[in-house]
């Protein structure tokens, strides 16, 4: 299935023609010329003039993959329709996935495979001795298919027998063959480890590596589009069980890496498989990851800088470096995160929030630090620059360090003081009820109202538009704070109109939410009152009918009442209505209709449950 010159198509190309180029006597030029041509065609291609799949073979390969979409009703159909493709993959693996479409078939063939499949493809891939396993690893395509034949690692024990006395040898031969090339990969990965971890692609095969050898995985990787925005979310990880062979592998592997921890500040492809080797050793191996972060800044301290300056001011605002920094904080130890904080850090928080990069771990060091009293040296250095950061733009450290607050049951009001002053609604005190559309608009007073500072205390009446994120998120982080009078007081004074507007917004919905189902039945009773006349429209929401429902889950059973004798006269518009015919069932409001005492038992019943778990959950 090699891709051979396409003489056949050059003859009839050559038979339209009147006068073959040779019979000019210029065979030779025509011959260079064409070969040139074939050249630049293959250097275009990206291939350097590699071998590559036929047109056929190409075309084979596009419909296994469209017969994989269709599914199999039959295991043995599944498993006979695998065996004859990877029959067809024999002797040829490296050129199937290197090839854009052959590579994607096989990465959806191998999760039907068998661990012996795997195995036998990982070991033409590597060939002897995993001589080859670089170049495939480090191929754009071929680095997708190892690492999905490494994940299918994840599944060795379900082909382990369930009586060890028994089938023995079966085993050995169904999940040896990948045992045994995953460990030739690590040792090549070992061998050439620097090369690895600053490849684009290699890297990441590197990292799922270290991943199957710690024995948890995370969902598969996918190829992003360009110019798409990277979200830097941590995924979900699964444990799976390994053999005792890769505990040992993991320990080699990292030694191996660690030998090249000068690229992890370095080089951005370094750096996330060094923050990968840390996170999978912080899940799985506590101990060694802790020798591990010790080392790591043991190194980054280390580096020389300017006198009296420590390196690590450097670092956090560099790109590369700040992120594996911002791991190290988010996975150390106590007395690590105190040493950072005491020999590093302490009187540069505010500079380091301010700056663009180094605003990133400070915010991680922020969040690590809740759970110990270090939280209060960190908070009485930041909140002097509050407004200055609020000025900068960079919300995220104000958030986060109001979750903290939260978290930490500390200096709840000290943060509230700084952010009405920063707000400019603490004096007068008439301003305060103001605060909450200032908090969600993360705007000032002067500017939100359009007056001026020494216009007094009156203000205009402005309907509530401008809703951001990080606003949401700091009343979210706020209204978790013991003493939330002052958010109360200021959603109560809320037109019905601004109400109905927080609920149908992306990030208002959460707010009000978040108010009302953290309020007392007497409080939560205020707000509903100001929302009387709107539930019809919030249901018919598709962001309302959430915040309803939610509401509708902490009421008392008297507010339920209210809430379902407003929505009943709309019957008929609320089960038409794509949102609201599911509020109109979850509320039971037939039962309400017809059968009214029966409804009513079914409701006093509910509260009583819901009281009865939250007085065990406290």
């Amino acid at each position: 299935m090699v891709a051979k010159v396409g003489g056949d198509k050059l003859q009839k190309e050559g038979a339209r023609k009147r006068r073959h180029p040779a019979e000019d006597g210029g065979k030779e030029d025509w011959k260079k010329k064409r070969g040139e041509q074939e050249k630049g065609r293959a250097m275009a291609q990206g291939d350097g003039g590699r071998k590559r799949l036929d047109a056929l073979s190409v075309g084979y390969f596009r419909r296994v993959g469209e017969r994989l979409s269709e599914g199999f009703e039959e295991d043995e159909e599944r498993e006979m329709f695998v065996e004859n493709v990877l029959a067809e993959v024999k002797d040829k693996a490296s050129l199937v996935a290197t090839d854009r479409t052959g590579s994607i078939t096989l990465q959806r063939l191998l999760p039907l495979a068998s661990p012996e499949q795997v195995g036998e493809v990982l070991a033409e891939l590597g060939g002897e001795l995993g001589a080859r396993f670089k170049e495939v690893s480090c191929d754009r395509c071929g680095g997708h298919v190892v690492e999905s034949a490494l994940r299918q690692m994840s599944r060795w024990e379900e082909f382990s027998p369930k009586d060890p006395s028994s089938e023995e040898d079966d085993e050995v031969e169904s999940t040896g063959t990948l045992e045994t090339q995953l460990l030739s990969l690590s040792q090549v990965v070992r061998d050439n480890s620097a090369e690895f971890i600053r490849h684009v692609h290699g890297s990441h095969v590197v990292r799922t590596l270290l991943h199957v050898l710690g024995g948890c995985l995370g969902p598969p990787r996918t190829e992003s589009r360009p110019g798409a925005k990277e979200h830097r979310v941590n995924p979900e990880l699964t444990d799976f069980e390994i053999p005792t062979s890769f505990w040992y592998e993991l320990k080699s592997l990292t030694e191996t890496l660690m030998e090249n921890i000068n690229l992890s500040v370095t080089d951005g492809a370094a750096s996330a498989v060094f923050q990968t080797m840390l996170t999978v050793c912080h899940r799985k191996r506590p101990k060694l990851c802790k020798q591990l972060l010790d080392r790591t800044m043991e190194y980054l301290t280390s580096r020389s800088s300017a006198p009296g300056i420590s390196p690590l001011l450097v670092f956090l605002k560099d790109q590369t470096a700040s992120r594996l920094i911002d791991t190290i904080i988010q996975l150390c130890h106590k007395s690590l995160l105190r040493d950072l904080y005491k020999n590093h850090l302490k009187g540069n928080l505010v500079d380091l929030a301010l700056h663009p990069i180094a605003n990133f771990p400070i915010q991680r060091l922020t969040a690590a630090s809740a759970k110990y009293k270090l939280f209060l040296r960190l908070f009485d250095e930041l909140v002097e620059g509050v407004e200055s950061v609020l000025a900068a733009g960079h919300m995220g450290v104000i958030v986060q360090l109001a979750e903290s607050c939260a978290e930490s049951g500390e200096k709840q009001d000290e943060m509230m003081r700084c952010l009405l002053n920063s707000f400019h609604c603490a004096e007068p005190g008439s301003r305060h009820v103001c605060c909450l559309p200032l908090f969600m608009s993360l705007l000032t007073y002067e500017v939100y109202y359009q007056s001026d500072a020494t216009e007094g205390s009156t203000q205009k009446e402005v309907p509530l538009t401008s809703i951001c994120y990080h606003g949401s998120r700091l009343v979210q982080a706020l209204a978790k704070f013991k003493e939330r009078s002052h958010l109360l007081s200021s959603l109560r004074t809320l037109s019905p109109a601004d109400l109905l507007t927080m609920a149908s917004d992306p990030s208002g919905s959460h707010v009000l939410q978040a108010l009302i189902t953290t309020s007392s039945d007497k409080g939560r009773g205020k707000i509903l009152k100001r929302l009387e006349g709107q539930y019809v429209q919030m249901a018919c929401s598709k962001l309302g009918s959430r915040v309803l429902e939610a509401v509708w889950n902490s009421a008392s059973v008297s507010q339920r009442q209210s809430i379902a004798q407003e929505l009943v006269p709309s019957e008929s518009k609320l089960r038409s209505d794509q949102f609201a015919r599911h509020v109109w069932a979850k509320f039971a409001l037939s039962h309400f209709v017809h059968r009214r005492a029966h409804w009513q038992e079914i409701q006093t019943g509910e509260s009583k449950k819901r009281k009865l778990f939250s007085d065990l959950l406290e």
